[in-house]
């Protein structure tokens, strides 16, 4: 049998056993059960509006954070790639531990330590101002590491090119180098929007109120008070709906940035 037949064989047989192992559990499931635990409209219903709310707010937080991260981050990068030595451990430093500590550490010491070793301090925007802080501490390690690495795979010619011309290193790297470094991790950082989408599930460490909850908390309120999982696939399929389309967005850009 030739390679070519024997693949084939091989995924033909694999598609079998797949398909039957899905034909045996939709043939031994007991779909009622499942309605009545996981599918039912009327709870679904009762969420509604508040789970809007829920949803916006996850889009601010993602949103915050991101920003907060793209500010902070990229000086992080420029000064992981530095010539001046302490600038290098101090950005080397403030990767490795926003990168290592659990998000959910973050906030909480976002939300309750500084506060207790800052009495008085005020965040602008309040729980807002929290999760911008929080969750962009945690992005903005990532965002430099995709920065960094961006800035590294942009070709030194064109560096050298930029210096015999005269420009200072600072003035190479913000229109020369730092625009096409950017341009390539644009892939990246969408994949750093999604995660960022997932993380703001913990924003309940902070004591959010009715008006501040993101979709996690209103899904695990409502299944409290409901003794129900409907409202747990609710709040999943709206975080599809964040994070579908923007995985799709990041295939695409990478696709686009390995033709070209």
């Amino acid at each position: 049998m030739s390679p070519r037949k024997r693949r084939l064989l091989a995924r033909t047989v694999q598609s079998a056993l797949a398909l039957a192992v899905l034909a045996a559990a939709a043939v031994l499931a007991d779909w009622g059960r499942i309605a009545d635990q996981f599918l039912r409209t009327d709870i679904a219903a009762d969420m509604f509006p508040e789970v809007w709310t829920a949803f916006g707010n996850t889009v601010v937080y993602t949103i915050l954070a991101f920003c907060f991260g793209m500010v902070v981050g990229v000086p992080i990068a420029l000064m992981r790639t530095s010539s001046f030595a302490p600038y290098r451990w101090f950005a080397t430093a403030y990767v490795e531990l926003f990168r290592g500590l659990p998000a959910l550490l973050v906030l909480f010491l976002v939300g309750f330590g500084l506060p207790l070793a800052f009495p008085g301090i005020q965040y602008p925007g309040g729980v807002y101002g929290q999760v911008a802080l929080g969750l962009g501490l945690i992005s903005s390690a990532y965002i430099a590491e995709s920065v960094r690495a961006g800035i590294q795979a942009v070709p030194k010619g064109q560096i050298e090119a930029a210096r015999s011309l005269g420009m200072s290193h600072t003035r190479t790297m913000v229109t020369v180098v730092l625009p096409q470094a950017l341009r390539i991790v644009v892939p990246p950082l969408t994949n750093e929007l999604v995660l960022l989408t997932k993380d703001s599930s913990l924003v309940y460490v902070l004591g959010v109120t009715t008006s501040t909850m993101e979709l996690t908390r209103v899904a695990r309120d409502a299944l409290s008070a409901e003794a129900n999982a409907t409202p747990l696939v609710v709040g999943g399929l709206l975080y599809l709906l964040l994070t579908v389309p923007l995985s799709i967005l990041a295939r695409r850009l990478e696709n686009r940035s390995d033709r070209n």
